[in-house]
């Protein structure tokens, strides 16, 4: 053998023995996108470039549904990997900290294994005592355009500004609240709130790092206020808005719970109607979701021009959908599937088929344990999901249904053909997917299905936990992030 025969051998042989590096992670989330997104078919015409071209560079989970259909309880289990029906933090006011102080996040999980932990914006739930700064080795909180979401007790972080000119701008008679739409007059786009986030993310992704990052960027749109530029509502004229049937009697075949959750906040379904704003809404919400496009484009480009772009999985995904008058409901906090479907799309190191949809129902759960497959970290079997590697490797792979849950004791379970609703007190809908997309006929009173009921009712959770104390049973130090139980009352 010759010596360069010898030390290319010698070199071979290293390269199989000697770890690989580990590939980083760009984790993109939005608020409140349902499936009026191009790649996914909800509404026809939508503009979401940049989210259709990840779709085609990566694998898009046409059927991916939340694991809780509300901000903190969709959030809480993606990133602590537990479901709410596990952990009892099932609404918006339920500090996960104090009541799960045991809990490995994702971003911890990943610091812990040798990662760079940052993120800005929203990525756990947003108001002050729900992003724990130990979770993070760099983090910039969330900047909000509305001054509604500006309270000290909230948000201490950020500045109290002024109501802008004409604000409220959605011309609802005495509105008040968090329910609004339309432009910030005077605002530039680079002035909006969630360019912060992306402003930090770009910056971080120019530079060299020196081990491998987990970064976590978090985007208020389309959530409300439903604030955009006017090149975003210019994308929809007005006279061309679809807005969603609802068929009159559409709820009558709903059990009790299930007309309570369509009933939940119906006033403002109810007022935007009665004063003609249903086609003005949903044009705002077209807007907002082509803004926040907009802006995941420009992370997209940010990572494509770094030094990290064949390194680094790209995440991307929504915590809940979102009605828009379906079942006279707006808001999410249901468990049909306006509510419950989200975007969901990985591209990257480990992704093959790109291009190609996985049309097998999953969960925001199964994030977390696939991203520690991904990423080769240790193996943990207290998640609650399952690794979706299989799916990212065959897209023609069989797979369980998914399973949401919202309040104790009621889950959806979903297969590509059906979906199963049973609430605490018994109540039980069912639908066909493929015949009834809309979900418009209850199917569980017809016996000839009692075998598809019965099989989808087998993954249901047995037990559900009972809910945590909410954050005002605690006294909550901003400055030392330190909660205190109060006594009992």
């Amino acid at each position: 053998m010759t010596r360069r025969q010898f030390f290319g051998s010698a070199a071979a042989a290293a390269a199989q023995t000697s770890p690989q590096p580990k590939p980083n992670v760009l984790f993109i989330s939005v608020d409140d996108m349902n499936d009026w997104v191009g790649c996914l078919g909800g509404y026809p015409g939508v503009q979401t470039p940049n989210i259709d071209r990840l779709a085609r560079r990566g694998a898009l989970f046409a059927d991916a549904h939340c694991a809780s259909p509300l901000c903190n309880p969709s959030r809480t289990a993606l990133l602590t990997g537990q479901a709410a029906w596990r952990t009892g933090i099932y609404n918006n006011d339920t500090y996960w900290r104090p009541n799960l102080p045991d809990a490995v996040t994702l971003p911890m999980y990943f610091r812990r294994n040798g990662y760079h932990a940052a993120g800005a914006g929203k990525v756990f739930h947003h108001v002050a005592g729900f992003n724990p700064p130990d979770q993070w080795d760099d983090f910039q909180l969330q900047e909000f355009d509305d001054p509604w979401y500006r309270r000290d007790e909230w948000y201490p972080w950020n500045k109290k500004i002024p109501n802008p000119p004409g604000h409220p701008f959605n011309g609802l008679a005495d509105f008040q609240g968090e329910f609004d739409w339309g432009v910030i007059p005077g605002r530039a786009e680079s002035a909006y709130g969630d360019m912060r986030a992306v402003e930090y993310g770009q910056k971080f992704l120019a530079r060299t790092h020196d081990k491998p990052f987990f970064l976590a960027i978090g985007l208020w749109h389309p959530h409300i206020p439903m604030f955009a530029p006017q090149n975003y509502f210019d994308l929809y004229p007005p006279d061309k808005v679809r807005i969603p049937e609802v068929p009159p009697g559409d709820l009558d075949d709903l059990p009790t719970v299930g007309k309570q959750f369509a009933a939940f906040r119906r006033v403002e379904h109810e007022r935007i109607v009665k004063e003609g704003k249903w086609r003005d809404a949903a044009r705002a919400y077209l807007a907002a979701i082509s803004f926040a496009d907009k802006m995941i484009g420009m992370l997209l480009d940010a990572v494509d021009r770094s030094a990290h772009a064949k390194s680094t999985v790209i995440v991307f995904w929504s915590d809940n959908g979102w009605h828009l008058g379906e079942k006279q409901h707006w808001h999410k906090s249901t468990l049909w599937q306006r509510s419950t479907h989200v975007p969901m799309i990985m591209a990257g190191p480990g992704v093959r088929a790109t291009g190609r949809k996985r049309t097998q129902p999953v969960t925001l759960l199964d994030l977390y344990p696939t991203l520690v497959e991904l990423c080769g970290l240790p193996q943990r079997q207290d998640l609650d999901g399952t690794s979706l590697v299989p799916l990212l490797r065959d897209a023609r792979r069989k797979w369980k249904p998914a399973v949401s849950t919202y309040l104790p004791g009621n889950h959806a379970v979903i297969e590509e053909r059906w979906r199963y609703i049973r609430y605490r007190d018994g109540g039980e809908e069912l639908y066909d997917r493929v015949a009834d997309p809309h979900e418009y006929t209850n199917l569980a009173a017809d016996p000839k299905l009692a075998d598809v009921r019965a099989r989808l009712a087998a993954h249901v959770p047995e037990t559900s936990a009972p809910p945590k104390p909410d954050r005002d049973r605690f006294d909550f130090d901003f400055k030392t992030y330190q909660y205190r139980l109060k006594a009992a009352r």
